[in-house]
């Protein structure tokens, strides 16, 4: 293929420069720790190792009130984040700060032992902060890079390369697993220790792109700010002022809704999947196999709904997204075999990518570019409520009737009343209404300084 086809299809794609390809590689950084941490090897280590002396049910129900705790403190937090960083001109920074303190912590998991539940929670909490506090600055960075349609397309590419990346190193942690020996590890808990190691590793190192060819977009002053203030109390007061200008955006504030309700399924399905096979009896292999197919599988679909919110629509992308997931929920409740993991494994590869690059792809393009982290502070703390309630009932569920059967079929309510929700947002006028806000700011002369 020549320079100029090979162009072309990488813009298709949404990866036609050198800027959108490095903002696209983070995804394959830190999706090392969303698979291997989050979905693969951590939940079922906490099962069988962190948490050994206590039941499967009880187990999976401690790990639904750690994934709620970490992700309620990082709520609390992104707003004000989002803010400073918007004042200070620093996404980049805050970007490096959250992902080198994430890794960190995550490398620390190599010491958690048989037993160790208490530490086991504590690490995660905070490598997890670390994680979801870095994405709300990565994700700020798109709406700088690209627009309309592209928008659509860069997103949903950047979720595509999180799949490739993650799932190259739980291929690769899998193997280790599986012939501990042949890598040098004295068995198979040496071999996962090892691999929490590699996640950090991996996530550093994948992240130099971003650093270096992603620019630092400009900081805005808004209002009567100046350069000089204290960056703290300019984040609180913008997010003071943006609670109550967010509801000015009627159609972006029903949008993230929508969005809190049903990504509140999705992401307990990712976070609460393993240790839910663990209980139900689907063996460990089988589960890491499926998750390793779930990446690659999920490659191309995540792609074509790219492809098709550009000739549909973001909007009804969504909807088959949803619907999937209402059907994934349900045929969970019955799951018994391996190969109805791998089934629904499958299934969920088919949309996950999909709902999330174009819920972000959505989002981005119906706020303000100058108040981009600002406003994605928010939308991480959808992101991030939602990921508080959804473990949080599967937990309160499981422990209510004895199964966490029960809790997995509960995740049907959110995905419906998502859907209907959105069917009340107008993404056009969202659309207008932030470029129309864009506008006012230019006619002001409002000031824009990298401070």
């Amino acid at each position: 293929m020549s320079d100029g086809g090979k162009r072309g299809v990488l813009a298709s794609l949404g990866l036609g420069n050198k800027q959108l390809r490095a903002w696209a590689m983070y995804d394959w950084a830190n999706s090392a720790f969303a698979t291997t941490i989050m979905a693969g090897f951590m939940p079922i280590f906490y099962s069988d190792v962190a948490a050994s002396q206590f039941t499967d049910q009880q187990a999976t129900s401690m790990w639904g009130y750690t994934t709620a705790l970490a992700l309620a403190i990082i709520a609390v937090l992104s707003p004000v984040l989002g803010a400073v960083a918007d004042y200070m001109g620093a996404k980049k920074r805050f970007l490096a700060f959250f992902m080198g303190f994430g890794a960190t912590f995550t490398a620390c998991l190599y010491f958690i032992g048989e037993g160790d539940w208490v530490l086991a929670s504590a690490i995660f909490i905070v490598a997890n902060i670390g994680f979801a506090g870095a994405n709300v600055f990565y994700e700020a960075l798109l709406p700088s890079l690209a627009s309309g349609e592209e928008l659509d397309r860069t997103s949903t590419a950047g979720y595509a390369m999180g799949y490739v990346g993650g799932g190259v190193l739980l291929a690769l942690n899998a193997a280790w697993y599986l012939s501990p020996e042949t890598f040098g590890f004295r068995d198979g808990v040496h071999a996962v220790q090892g691999s929490f190691v590699s996640v950090a590793v991996w996530w550093v190192l994948f992240s130099i792109p971003i650093f270096r060819r992603v620019p630092e977009p400009p900081a805005r002053l808004t209002g009567d700010e100046r350069v000089g203030l204290n960056p703290v109390t300019v984040g609180f007061s913008r997010v003071g002022s943006t609670l109550k200008e967010i509801r000015q955006y009627k159609h972006l504030f029903l949008f993230l809704l929508a969005f809190l309700v049903y990504n509140d399924g999705v992401g307990t399905i990712i976070k609460m999947a393993t240790i839910y096979g663990e209980e139900v009896g689907i063996d460990q292999g089988q589960m890491i196999a499926a998750l390793i197919l779930v990446q690659f599988v999920g490659i191309p679909f995540t792609f074509a709904f790219g492809q098709f919110a550009s000739r549909v629509s973001a909007k009804t992308g969504i909807y088959v997204c949803l619907v999937v997931y209402t059907a994934i929920s349900t045929l969970g409740f019955f799951m018994n075999a391996s190969w109805q993991f791998w089934a629904l494994a499958v299934m969920v590869a088919m949309v996950q990518g999909g709902i999330q690059g174009l819920s972000r792809s959505i989002y981005a393009s119906m706020i303000p570019v100058g108040r981009s982290t600002e406003f994605f502070g928010f939308y991480s703390v959808s992101s991030k409520f939602a990921g508080i309630a959804g473990p949080l009932v599967f937990a309160i569920v499981g422990q209510a009737m004895e199964t966490s059967r029960y809790g997995i079929l509960s995740l049907v309510v959110f995905f419906v009343l998502g859907g209907l929700l959105l069917t009340r947002v107008d993404i056009s006028a969202g659309r207008a209404q932030a470029r129309a806000e864009e506008a006012e700011m230019h006619l002001r002369g409002e000031p824009v300084t990298t401070a």
